[in-house]
């Protein structure tokens, strides 16, 4: 009976909350976990939604230019071009590079495009303020995450560029912020040596000529054509790698966050486990100090289905409460944490359910203890 359970609760009330709240900051991190992973997810599709192509062409046998290093030609647009089924096609770069951050350095992904290409990185509903980049050199278009401004200058290489543009929300699938610079620049940074280097390749008879390479060509096509179909036909004639935008989402999870989603997925296991057990430990400890309640209660003539009824909805009132503090909890303090945490009403829900199946699972242990109870036990106190 559910009000044996509420007249037990009201005599400790403020430790059963405490208990509550305690245990429902473990379940918040496990809420915090799960958002950690699909805020991974989600920023690992930030660069595939903006840029919106059909398809990712790429060095032969690689998975680039994401999960692995990929060098094609920059002129490898044009040939694409002709094919009938491409609509667009643009080469891009991809390069993670450190820029200054409060007197520290900032890890950052750096996106050379074109300017003047068809196809553009920048999604204009991020920009919060300033432009799209106009000019082939020493402009930049930064995330706010960086906390620069406009008209800032950063040091990139031997050239300092002007910050013109800032958007929001714009990260690679590690959760570094993105910056945007011109394709001219971008592989001046990438793919071209200080002159030291230079002389010294000259030395050895080596000429140096990766200034026309870039990482990727990205394209779309026709709505008459089949993209699968498309792809095939280009990785048979091009003898290069070809992925759509499907088939590049799933490099990014499975070889770029995979790794990450199995560590937090053992966490959330554990920290579920480390819950049952506190959650256990605690009916058991509860049930040791109403033992002379319960053995009077079987004195008198109560039924031990009675009893255990009122020690599972204990248990499940705790569970429940600890899940309403665990959502509170979580919702307060995923801001503060530096990579995006994406909060979803279906992993609460999921949650909630294991959290009912765990109580109910802990609350064996002081079922246990209440069936082995002595009535004679209240007696002489």
């Amino acid at each position: 009976m559910i009000y044996l359970a509420k007249e037990d609760i009201k005599h400790t009330l403020g430790k059963f909350i405490v208990t509550a709240m305690g245990v429902g900051m473990l379940l918040g991190i496990v809420l915090i976990m799960i958002g950690v992973y699909r805020g991974m997810i989600a920023d690992a599709n930030v660069i595939l939604d903006d840029l919106d192509v059909d398809l990712w062409v790429v060095q032969e046998g690689t998975l680039g230019p994401f999960a692995e290093a990929s060098r094609v030609h920059e002129d490898l647009k044009h040939t694409l071009k002709g094919y009938q089924a491409i609509d667009k096609s643009e080469a891009i770069t991809f390069q993670n590079i450190q820029i200054p951050f409060h007197k520290k350095q900032l890890s950052v992904m750096a996106i050379g495009y074109d300017i003047y290409g068809d196809i553009t990185p920048i999604n204009r509903k991020r920009l919060i303020a300033g432009r799209i980049l106009k000019n082939e050199h020493y402009e930049i278009v930064v995330s706010d995450k960086t906390d620069y401004k406009l008209k800032d200058k950063i040091a990139l290489g031997r050239d300092i560029y002007t910050v013109v543009g800032i958007t929001h929300a714009t990260v690679a699938s590690g959760g570094d912020p993105l910056v945007y610079i011109s394709l001219k620049d971008a592989q001046v940074l990438q793919f071209t040596y200080t002159n030291k280097r230079i002389q010294t390749d000259r030395a050895r008879g080596i000429k140096s000529g990766d200034a026309h390479l870039v990482n990727a060509i990205i394209a779309t096509i026709h709505k008459a054509y089949d993209v699968q179909t498309v792809a095939e036909d280009l990785r048979k004639w091009l003898h290069k790698s070809v992925y759509t935008r499907v088939q590049q989402s799933d490099v990014l999870t499975k070889y770029v966050v995979e790794k990450a989603s199995k560590q937090i997925g053992l966490f959330t296991v554990i920290l579920i486990a480390v819950a049952t057990i506190i959650i256990s430990l605690i009916i058991y400890t509860m049930t040791l100090e109403k033992m002379k309640e319960i053995s009077i209660m079987k004195l008198i003539g109560l039924a031990n289905t009675t009893i255990i009824k009122m020690i599972v909805q204990e248990t499940l009132l705790l569970g429940v409460l600890a899940f309403i503090f665990g959502n509170i909890f979580s919702h307060i303090i995923y801001t503060k944490f530096p990579k995006n945490v994406v909060l979803q009403t279906p992993d609460a829900i999921s949650l909630l359910i294991i959290v009912i199946i765990a109580s109910i699972i802990a609350s064996f242990v002081g079922v246990k203890k209440v069936i082995s109870a002595d009535p004679t036990a209240a007696i002489g106190g």
